[in-house]
């Protein structure tokens, strides 16, 4: 089921408000069968992917919890490599045999051409991690075993966060499973703003330029360097938007029920760098890599050859996360040299921050920008279908700056509507939205409601996309 279908109309505001009327010893049954009525919108029979990995996981826990020495590690391994093995079947068996064919042709060796293929489960990528980091925090006895088979399947099936994220750790959202949730006017009214918000900034700003963008990367000689320019840059404000959008519903659904989910995002295009790009973006999949990767191979306390090993690897294996592709292994390749070489530049060249305060504004300005290009251009690795695209895409960009092209048929509501979001996005640098807006005087407030409501009905896209980290 998507966030932004006619069916969620329905679907939310039913599972809310029974939610309420049910007695709280029952509301996990309710929750549990909502999110799996929510997953089976998808593929039905997919949900019984699912419940494989929450049953070892939900085993794997308590004989964790309950075993020591060589035996406690064990059961951890095999939690981890079995929960790991489903992902690999359904996201990267293809992948691996496509290779593998290759390779094989290349020394002229017979491989199988008929090998299986496997249609990838909905959000499969986010609820693996959600449970490795369960099994992971008991082993730490950071995290008591969960013995009820209904909380921990409904810690691993929430359907605001089931599809996309945010990816919660269970010391947070298995504890709030548990608490008695009270109606309050608050989390209503701060959940349905987020919701509205939400669904603006993806129906309204990502959809629209999702149809640009497409054109340009279907059709790259076609357009000139600006045209691809801009074509880029709106797809870095499209896969913002959309990605933005789903988490900020998904925040706010769960609101309304009284849970509370991270925030996934900080105004990551305002960051001055990579490394703080990393720390605004995508928060929930970067922080789970620092605290069972990055951390675990070391971190930053090893010496400088291992620490880049260490960088690379987080960055290399997030790209594989997000796609069994070349494209995505080199997406992540790159953005980890442009951490590693923004850290080194910065250690070379330290300078003394100015103290006034224009220079200084222009000075972080420069670099914002300077991070935004970056991003953008490696954005065609995670865009682009495969390889020969990004060459097309990179060739048109720098060779096309002559020709006429064709027309985006950018429209100006867009252009002002991008422009609208910006502003927003500057003004939530210390506020979320729905604290934002609850600082208002209530005229501005119901003014900027209708606004949201009134673009959503009038100027969403003609198409309906589904959101882009759906296929992670």
């Amino acid at each position: 089921m998507l966030f932004n279908s006619v069916e969620l109309l329905l679907f939310f505001p039913i599972v809310t408000v029974l939610f309420y009327l049910i007695p709280h010893k029952f509301r996990w049954i309710h929750l549990l069968s909502a999110s799996c009525i929510f997953y089976m919108f998808f593929i039905p029979e997919y949900i019984l992917i699912l419940f494989v990995t929450i049953i070892i996981d939900y085993f794997a826990g308590i004989l964790i919890e309950r075993s020591n020495g060589p035996n406690k590690k064990l059961y951890l391994i095999i939690s981890i490599v079995s929960t790991c093995a489903v992902l690999f079947i359904f996201k990267y068996y293809d992948f691996f045999n496509e290779n593998i064919r290759y390779i094989c042709s290349l020394l002229q060796v017979s491989y199988p051409e008929n090998t299986p293929k496997y249609i990838l489960p909905i959000g499969l990528s986010f609820h693996t991690f959600q449970s490795l980091s369960y099994v992971i925090e008991v082993f730490k006895g950071k995290q008591r075993a969960e013995k009820h088979f209904g909380i921990y399947s409904l810690y691993v099936m929430f359907y605001p966060q089931l599809v996309t994220g945010p990816i919660e750790r269970p010391q947070s959202l298995l504890v709030q499973l548990r608490q008695v949730k009270k109606f309050t006017y608050s989390n209503i009214a701060r959940g349905l703003r987020l919701i509205v918000f939400g669904l603006f900034i993806k129906m309204v700003i990502a959809d629209n330029l999702a149809v640009l963008v497409d054109r340009v990367y279907e059709q790259p000689e076609s357009y000139s360097s600006f045209s691809i320019l801009t074509g880029l840059i709106f797809y870095s404000i499209q896969i913002y938007c959309d990605f933005y959008g789903y988490s900020t519903i998904a925040v706010g659904c769960a609101l309304t029920l009284g849970f509370t989910l991270m925030d996934n995002f900080r105004q990551p295009y305002f960051a001055k760098n990579i490394a703080e790009f990393w720390q605004k973006w995508h928060i929930s999949l970067s922080t789970w890599f620092r605290d069972y990767v990055y951390i675990p191979l070391g971190g930053s306390r090893v010496k400088t050859v291992r620490w880049i090993f260490n960088i690379m690897m987080v960055f290399v294996l997030s790209g594989l996360w997000h796609g069994a592709n070349w494209t995505f292994i080199i997406w992540g390749l790159v953005h980890g040299l442009l951490y590693i070489s923004g850290a080194g530049f910065s250690a070379l060249f330290t300078y003394k921050k100015p103290d006034h305060p224009v220079i200084n504004t222009a000075v972080n300005v420069v670099a914002g920008l300077k991070t935004f290009l970056f991003v953008t251009l490696v954005w065609v690795f995670f865009r682009a279908t495969d390889l020969t695209q990004v060459e097309n895409i990179f060739h048109a960009l720098l060779n096309n700056g002559s020709i006429q092209g064709i027309d985006l048929g950018i429209s100006k509501s867009i252009l002002i509507f991008i422009s609208i979001f910006l502003l927003i996005e500057y003004l939530l640098h210390q506020n979320r939205f729905d604290i934002w807006c609850e600082l208002k005087p209530v005229a501005v407030r119901w003014g900027i409601y209708s606004f949201l409501i009134f673009s959503i009905i009038a100027f969403s896209s003609v198409e309906s996309y589904p959101f882009i980290y759906f296929q992670f």
